[in-house]
């Protein structure tokens, strides 16, 4: 039968109710789920256990703040010590991110500007084709920073975990830390609650979709991060004390 306007209308309307239809039951199926309360009273309760999880969630960013933020510097007024701590921050085909560049630069300026005398990269060696240690000496002796003022921590598997070993696999007791803006205060309350003397400098980076994730991954990170340091778990490798970072300033 050809097709009239009329039957085309027709088949147009019965597929609408039929997507309403679907629509409606897909509604009833999670207010089963969901079940939210019908009454004045249940609804403000309901109300106050959000507000409550939301700022409860806000706690740990809270403390991050408060505990590192008169410890964040800029190259120019950051103290004087011994070592900078570099976090890996991923490579791209063998070579440092551009986010890890900007860090070692930072590092190289500190260490060329004598605020620093040894440099100590951490970061994940935890497979065999994947090396942020070794890529980040590359990248700083190309920068001028002499070899054997780098020492490598091939274990720094996350911020606590590189905190942690400075301090008892290699010793280091006051550090300044370089990161990005937006993960300096997490590495300096972690490093601090780990025993190090810490000051951190935020590497400024354009506001790119790289950065906001960043920064909206801290906030989900400070939950751990609180739990972190009041708990003070091992990190996932210790291993035996390493003397680097001894040897290169007795060097």
């Amino acid at each position: 039968m050809p097709k009239t306007p009329t039957t085309a209308r027709l088949r147009k309307a019965l597929t609408a109710v039929r997507l309403r239809a679907v629509r409606l039951r897909g509604v009833v199926r999670l207010r089963k789920v969901v079940r939210l309360p019908r009454t004045r009273r249940g609804q403000r309760r309901g109300l106050q256990a959000v507000m409550l999880g939301c700022a409860l969630a806000l706690v740990p960013a809270t403390w991050l703040y408060t505990t590192a933020d008169a410890h964040v510097r800029t190259l120019a007024d950051v103290p004087a010590r011994d070592v900078a701590v570099v976090f890996g921050a991923g490579l791209r085909e063998g070579a440092p991110t551009p986010y890890l560049a900007h860090r070692l630069d930072a590092a190289a300026e500190l260490y060329e500007g004598g605020k620093v005398k040894v440099v100590l990269v951490t970061g994940d060696n935890s497979r065999e084709e994947y090396d942020e240690p070794d890529a980040m000496r590359t990248y700083l002796t190309a920068r001028g920073v002499p070899d054997d003022r780098i020492v490598s921590d091939f274990a720094g598997f996350d911020t606590w975990d590189s905190c942690v070993r400075a301090k008892k696999i290699f010793g280091v007791e006051r550090a300044v830390l370089v990161t990005q803006d937006f993960h300096v205060r997490r590495a300096v309350a972690l490093c601090r609650a780990a025993g190090v003397d810490s000051y951190g400098v935020g590497v400024a980076e354009r506001r790119d979709v790289t950065w906001y994730y960043g920064g909206v991954r801290e906030l989900a990170a400070a939950g751990k991060a609180a739990l972190d340091a009041v708990t003070r778990p091992d990190p996932h490798f210790l291993g035996p004390v390493e003397t680097g970072v001894r040897e290169a300033l007795a060097g």
